[in-house]
Formats: C-alpha cells, structure tokens, sequence
C-alpha cells in the first residue's frame, strides 16, 4: 500500500497554478472619542472596487512587511500617529476575514486590527481617497450592531468587521483596564467614567465604578493635583493617572440596568 504524499516541503514552491493567486490586506477599525461620542475612522473610496463607498482604512500588506508593519503603516498614513506612547494608546489583532467572495478583484485575505486612542486628530485621507472622517458609532451601528437606520453601506465586509471590533472594544473594558486608554493624563473619575458611558452607551453604576476603579490595585494612581472645577461649582476632582493593572476582576460587566444618569459625577 503506497504511502499518501504529505504536503509540499516549505521550501519547495508548488507548481504553478496548483493555487490561484491571492492578497493579503489589513482593515483597522479606529477609534476614539470625540465630543464624548464612541466614534471610527473612515475614508470615502476613490477607486474601484466600491468607489464612492464608506470603508475603514487599510491596504495591502507589502512583500517585506508582516501584517503588524502594515497595521502601523497604515494608522499612520490615515491618522499621522506613528506610534503609541506616553499619551495613551492600543493596536491589536482582531480577527482574519476570508471569505472567498469578500473582495470582487481577488481572492483577498484582510487581518482586521483594532486601535483606539485618546484625542485622535482629525484625517487625512490617502491617496486612493476621496475624503476621511468621523462617524459616530451610533450613527453606523444600531443598539444590537445591526445596521442603524440611514447608515451608509460599507464596502465589502468592513460593516461585520465595524460589529466585530465594537464588540471586542465593549468586552474588554469589563475585564481590562484598556478604558484608560481612551483618556489623555492627567484624568479625573468622571472623565474615565465619561469612556464607559461612550463606549456602552450608558454609565456604569457610580458605586460600582468607584469600587472597581479604586478597588482594582494599581488601576489608577492619584497625583497631588486637582483638575478645574465643575460647571455647578463644589470641590475639584483629584488627578490621576494610568497604574500598572491589565485586568479588572471580578470584571466589571455591562448590565440592561446600567445607570444612564449623568457620568461627570464621581
């Protein structure tokens, strides 16, 4: 009985035309928050396929580039912000997209990044861009991430990408302390509690917010100054800034009950 061949060595190339050809891109679903709106980046297509369309940024992953490098390439072409640093900030991995007919030129594989960042400036749009700027999330997504009512369609796949990254971005500020990230330092509780509002669409629980801020060890850590005074007056808010902490737990989940009143309080 002969011996089943195994796959090919992966130094041997395949024949040719065994495989069709086929691309590699990265989508990035960019957010931030503007006007205390849960708001994405955008760019208005230039070319075909889709020309016209709303689509997230992104573009193909160059021949001696891995998919991280074009993830930062790209937010910084889109955004001009090279690196995250000091004032905030976070790329990672959301997922790979590769359905056969998501792209009508090609078969193309996207690998979806997520980032978001505090004060993000206004775009630029690229060179195969008619224009670029920020949507609401409210306004591109319903409340169970369906299509909101008069959004525009996106171009290929990027609305399931949009709800995908969403859905990360909402998990993980009830497990992680990555709400920090959307905060510039120095920050009051209200102002990091303003994130959760946001993001979720309505403000965590005081009481349990402050529990889980200042109960979490090295979640946040308090300086020696005050921020400016409240509209209404009273005494200035304490100053702090992001501690070492990655996790919250037990996490501090998202409820149908979450108290929708004013988020400055705190």
């Amino acid at each position: 009985m002969s011996t089943p061949a195994g796959p090919p060595h992966p130094l041997h190339p395949l024949p040719h035309g065994t495989h069709p050809a086929f691309a590699v891109t990265v989508d990035l679903a960019v957010f931030t928050i503007r006007e205390g709106q849960f708001s994405v980046l955008l760019v208005e297509r230039g070319v075909e396929p889709y020309a016209g369309s709303w689509a997230l940024p992104g573009g193909f992953v160059e021949p001696d580039e891995d998919a991280e490098s074009a993830a930062w390439r790209e937010l910084s072409e889109e955004t001009g912000v090279e690196r995250f640093g000091a004032h905030g900030g976070h790329l990672e991995q959301l997922r790979t997209y590769s359905a056969p007919d998501r792209d009508p030129r090609m078969r193309v594989v996207s690998v979806a990044h997520v980032a978001f960042a505090p004060d993000l400036p206004e775009p630029s749009a690229g060179s195969d861009a008619r224009g670029a700027r920020w949507w609401a999330v409210d306004d591109l997504l319903g409340p169970d991430c369906g299509a909101a009512p008069d959004a525009p369609s996106l171009a290929f796949d990027h609305t399931e990408i949009l709800r995908d990254a969403v859905e990360r971005i909402r998990a993980k500020l009830e497990y992680t302390t990555l709400a920090l990230e959307f905060v510039a330092e120095p920050f009051t509780l209200p102002e990091l509690r303003r994130v959760y509002a946001a993001v979720w669409g309505a403000a965590p629980d005081l009481g349990n917010f402050r529990r889980k801020v200042l109960g979490t060890d090295d979640f946040v850590v308090p300086t020696d100054a005050h921020g400016t005074p409240s509209a209404a007056g009273g005494r200035r808010a304490l100053l702090y800034r992001r501690g070492g902490a990655g996790a919250i737990s037990p996490p501090m989940l998202r409820s149908p009950h979450t108290d929708a009143g004013p988020a400055d309080a705190g």
